[in-house]
């Protein structure tokens, strides 16, 4: 598992790439400038890599487009020392890009292959979760909530009510929402029952699944 000045090259125009479609925040782009992408890819494939596209990853799903990544990551607001929720942790790629900014990441995987995979993967090219889970993230992670912020990374059909009960007053939920394509929802909890909401665009992800455990 190399990390060459090629790959570091890559990743520097795929930040330029990022800017230039609109994302601002440094410690996402430096974030993405530095995790080396092409070992969360089954095949270790430099022209893509590094492209802004997503990639088929084990189970029928996928690594995320890097833009997707740093959007997501952007709407968080992430601080050091966030206690964060991640639904759907995949490959890991955007579990490390969590870690780098500093929190304290929780992760559910329903996947059990891509479950074991990444369980193992993250820590030895060194990003470590607070607690990587393999379960329904649907159902949230009642035992560890409330959290600053909740991530999904797959496509919802509809807002899951125990994520939006497992946030802090203040905390931020990043949900794309659909069926077909999916809208980038941002529900930031206001009060005890108070949710502000904003749509964000139109994306396209894999389906959130539920109950398969």
């Amino acid at each position: 598992m190399k990390d060459t000045f090629k790959h570091k090259g890559l990743r520097k125009q795929l930040v330029a790439t990022l800017v230039a479609k609109g994302i601002t925040n440094a410690a996402v782009l430096e974030a993405i400038g530095s995790i080396p992408r092409h070992l969360f890819m089954d095949s270790s494939f430099l022209d893509h890599a590094y492209q802004d596209k997503a990639f088929p990853i084990a189970a029928s799903q996928t690594i995320s487009q890097p833009y997707t990544v740093a959007f997501q990551s952007e709407l968080l607001e992430v601080k050091a020392g966030d206690k964060i929720l991640e639904i759907g942790t995949g490959s890991g790629y955007q579990t490390a890009v969590l870690c780098l900014l500093g929190a304290h990441v929780y992760s559910i995987e329903r996947q059990l292959e891509l479950f074991k995979k990444t369980n193992k993967f993250l820590p030895k090219i060194g990003y470590v979760a607070k607690r990587l889970i393999f379960g329904d993230g649907y159902k949230g992670l009642e035992e560890d909530a409330p959290f600053d912020s909740i991530i999904v990374t797959a496509g919802a059909p509809f807002v899951p009510k125990p994520l939006l009960a497992q946030l802090k007053i203040g905390g931020r939920l990043v949900i794309p929402v659909g069926d077909e394509a999916q809208i980038m929802t941002l529900y930031i909890r206001k009060g005890p029952k108070e949710f502000e909401k904003h749509e964000l665009g139109n994306f396209k992800f894999v389906p959130l699944l539920e109950n398969k455990n």
